[in-house]
C-alpha cells in the first residue's frame, strides 16, 4: 500500500512510498481510509530527528472496515468507521475495536476525520469540569481545532462561554460556534471563571488560573505557545477568596484500554447531522500533503486540515 512516511530528506519530513499492508491483531478492523486530518502534535513529531525514516504516522482517520476484527468485536465489513490510534495516513490502517466509531451512511469521511483527536479532547475534558450549565468557561487557543470543538460542546451544554484568539478577525466565526464574548488576550477577561481548558500553555496559562473563581479548575490540553509557565508565589495565596483553585493536567490516550467507540459514533452522528461544525479550513488530495503541512506548521489554519487518501 502507499502510506505518508518520515523522511528527513524531504521539506516536510514526509513523502510518499510503498509500505507492507499492516497486519491487524485479533482485536483490531482493518479499514481502508478515506480522510486522515492533521494535528499540529503529530507533523511536529515526524520533524523530529529521532523520529525513524520510514515511519508511517496518523492518528485521525476516517474509512470503511474492509475486514472485521477476528475476535467478533467491532464493526463489520463495509461498515463507514472514523478513527483513532497509529499509521492512519496510508491507505489501510489497522486499528483496535475501541478505538473505532460507526458513522451514518453517506456521511462526508472528509469531515468525521476531523474528530478523534480534537474532538474527543474537547469533550473528555468539559467533562472532568463536572456541570458547567449556567457557568463560564474559558476556552484559550479557541480558533484551534480542539478549541473550535470545545466551544460548540460547551455551548450546547449551558456555557457562557469565553473563547480566547489572538487574531481578532476569528471573533465572528467564534461567536457563530456559540462563544459569548471572545478575546484577544487573557488579561482582557473582566469576569471570574468556573473553568479553563487551557490550548496554550505559557503565560496564558498563568493568566488563566487567575481568572478562576474559587473552587475552579484549569485544565491543560495543549502547550503551542512552546514557553514556561511560571507562577508567582501569590498566584497560590487564594487572595480576594480565590481559594480551592486547581491546574490539571490532560492526555487523551493516558489510559491505553480505555474506549472510545461510543464517544466517537456520537460525534459522528453529531457532525453528519450538520450540529457539529468540523471547520475545515484546508482541504485536498494527500499528494498535496506539503502544502498541508507548512500550513499548519507557520500558523497560518484556524480550524483543521483535511487530506484525501487515494
Amino acid at each position: 500500500m502507499r502510506a505518508l512516511v518520515v523522511d528527513h530528506t524531504a521539506p516536510a519530513h514526509l513523502s510518499l512510498a510503498e509500505v507492507a499492508d499492516p497486519v491487524p491483531a485479533p482485536g483490531e478492523a482493518l479499514v481502508r481510509v478515506a480522510a486522515a486530518s492533521l494535528n499540529f502534535g503529530e507533523v511536529k513529531d515526524a520533524a523530529d530527528p529521532s523520529a525513524p525514516n520510514g515511519t508511517v504516522i496518523g492518528w485521525d482517520a476516517a474509512g470503511v472496515v474492509v475486514q472485521a476484527a477476528a475476535d467478533g468485536s467491532g464493526p463489520a465489513a463495509g461498515t463507514p468507521v472514523v478513527t483513532l490510534g497509529t499509521a492512519g495516513w496510508a491507505e489501510l490502517r489497522a486499528v483496535p475495536t475501541n478505538l473505532v466509531g460507526t458513522v451514518p451512511d453517506g456521511a462526508d469521511l472528509g469531515a468525521i476525520s476531523t474528530l478523534p483527536v480534537a474532538a474527543l479532547s474537547a469533550l473528555h475534558v468539559l467533562r472532568r469540569m463536572g456541570p458547567i450549565l449556567g457557568r463560564r468557561v474559558l476556552i484559550t487557543g479557541a480558533s484551534g481545532g480542539v478549541g473550535r470543538y470545545a466551544v460548540q460542546l460547551a455551548a450546547r451544554a449551558g456555557a457562557e462561554v469565553v473563547a480566547i484568539s489572538r487574531d481578532p478577525a476569528q471573533e465572528k466565526g467564534l461567536l457563530a460556534l456559540g462563544a459569548a464574548e471572545v478575546r484577544t488576550s487573557v488579561a482582557d477577561v473582566d469576569r471570574p471563571v468556573f473553568a479553563v481548558l487551557d490550548n496554550v500553555g505559557g503565560p496564558d496559562l498563568v493568566a488563566a488560573f487567575a481568572a478562576l473563581e474559587a473552587g475552579g479548575t484549569l485544565i491543560n490540553v495543549g502547550r503551542s505557545a512552546e514557553a514556561d509557565a511560571v507562577l508567582p508565589p501569590e498566584a497560590f495565596l487564594g487572595t480576594e477568596g480565590r481559594h480551592d483553585r486547581s491546574i490539571r493536567t490532560f492526555f487523551l490516550l493516558a489510559d491505553p484500554a480505555a474506549g472510545f467507540s461510543a464517544d466517537l459514533t456520537w460525534l459522528a452522528a453529531e457532525t453528519a447531522a450538520g450540529r457539529l461544525d468540523p471547520d475545515i479550513s484546508w482541504r485536498g488530495p494527500w499528494d498535496r500533503y506539503a502544502e498541508a503541512v507548512q500550513a499548519l506548521v507557520g500558523r497560518r489554519l484556524r480550524g483543521k486540515a483535511v487530506l484525501e487518501i487515494g
